[in-house]
Order: C-alpha cells, then structure tokens, then sequence
C-alpha cells in the first residue's frame, strides 16, 4: 500500500486472512495509518518509512490518517 499525494493507494484492497499489508509513505508530509478502534495505529511515518499490520481475521476495516482525516480506506479481510 502506498501513501502519497496525500491519499492511500488503493484505496481498498481484499485479502485473505493471515495476510501482512505493508503501507509505505511515499508522500513529503508525514502521515499515519490508524483505525478509529485500536486496532492499530502507526503513529506519524516520514517519508520512507513503513508499517506493517497482519490481519488474522476477516472482517472490514477501515482506516485514515489522523493528521489528515480526510484521507480513508479499508482492507476487506476474506
């Protein structure tokens, strides 16, 4: 997954249970990948940086970034 131009790309992808995402942040400005449970939250991720969250359960979820919360999307877990 990759964040830039202040967006997550793409901005859902389905996987099966079990499966590693990787978001990384291609973007000048630092952003977060955070669920409004917490579930997880990376915390602010310069440009470069990467995180990881291994999804074992299906389900939907969304996420944003919490410095810009107009940036949203999902994992659809099968």
């Amino acid at each position: 997954m990759e964040i830039a131009s202040f967006a997550f790309s793409p901005a859902t992808i389905t996987v099966p249970a079990g499966t590693t995402v990787t978001w990384t942040n291609n973007d000048s400005a630092p952003h977060t990948v955070t669920t409004r449970t917490t579930l997880f939250d990376s915390g602010s991720l310069s440009r470069g940086e990467t995180f990881s969250y291994t999804f074992a359960q299906a389900g939907v979820y969304e996420y944003y970034c919490a410095i810009h919360p107009r940036m949203t999307a999902g994992v659809i877990v099968e």
